[in-house]
């Protein structure tokens, strides 16, 4: 479609604020979604290598500084919690599927631009969303903590072996954990598609979120194992010292564009 074209869709299409209509996704739907990623990242891969690249020097940062600040119990919640900005540093993958499913041309300038002139308005509002979630893990990390070790801060080595053999320790990180795959899945629900839809189409982001939810609700089960997914990639990447996000956070941002178009008419 012609940017002429998207102009005249975009006038003709659903309202500021209309509710939008949510397919269901059949049984094969999120393999496609992967395959169609890997295909858009081959496609373009200097693209995802810039965003993913991002992403990975940006948790390597944080996690040498609170190594460095000797606060290294912090950095496992916070590369976990990490994974909750995702959506919006993928969000220049979204625009590069966009264009290449639309057969337009590629560029820097089109790429970066779509992206900037959305951040300062909804997309900015989901990306202060993410961050918060991220801010309200992260205490909620610190909290769980001092409600177990109080203010005596083990090394990596102690609180690896208390939580591998002690009773506190196992509570602690089963009581740690549930409490992330909560605040994680509640995030996921609101950015599922969100990201991928405010590109796309001019809606503003309470009516992002609600469509996300929707689609969530609707079909659970994918959605689930779309999450598992997600963790499972993204945590693998991470183990391998956050090299391997150079592919797979690009590859995840085309493939959740693609669940996106499955997933709203």
């Amino acid at each position: 479609m012609s940017e002429a074209g998207a102009e005249v869709a975009g006038e003709t299409g659903p309202a500021r604020g209309a509710r939008l209509e949510i397919r269901t996704l059949k049984r094969d739907d999120l393999i496609e979604c992967l395959l169609q990623g890997w295909r858009d990242f081959a496609a373009a891969p200097l693209y995802g290598l810039f965003f993913g690249g991002i992403y990975a020097l940006g948790g390597m940062t944080l996690v040498a500084l609170f190594l460095a600040l000797h606060l290294p119990w912090i950095g496992y919640p916070l590369t976990m919690g990490f994974a909750l900005v995702v959506p919006f540093v993928a969000a220049g993958t979204y625009e590069v599927s966009r264009a290449l499913e639309r057969g337009e041309p590629l560029g820097w300038g089109r790429v970066l631009g779509a992206v900037w002139s959305r951040s300062g308005k909804d997309l900015g509002w989901m990306a202060l969303v993410t961050v918060f979630a991220l801010i309200i893990w992260v205490d909620f990390a610190i909290f769980i903590f001092l409600m177990f070790y109080g203010l005596h801060i083990p090394t990596v080595q102690e609180l690896v072996i208390a939580v591998l053999s002690t009773g506190k320790g196992v509570l602690f990180a089963a009581v740690g954990n549930t409490l992330g795959a909560i605040i994680a899945m509640f995030v996921f629900s609101i950015t599922a598609v969100s990201f991928p839809l405010l590109v796309d189409r001019d809606v503003d982001f309470v009516t992002a979120m609600l469509t996300s939810v929707r689609c969530v609700l609707k079909n659970p089960a994918q959605m689930v194992a779309w999450a598992l997914l997600i963790a499972l990639f993204l945590g693998a990447s991470i183990l391998s010292g956050f090299v391997g996000l150079f592919i797979t956070l690009p590859v995840l941002g085309h493939a959740s564009w693609h669940l996106y178009r499955k997933l709203v008419v």
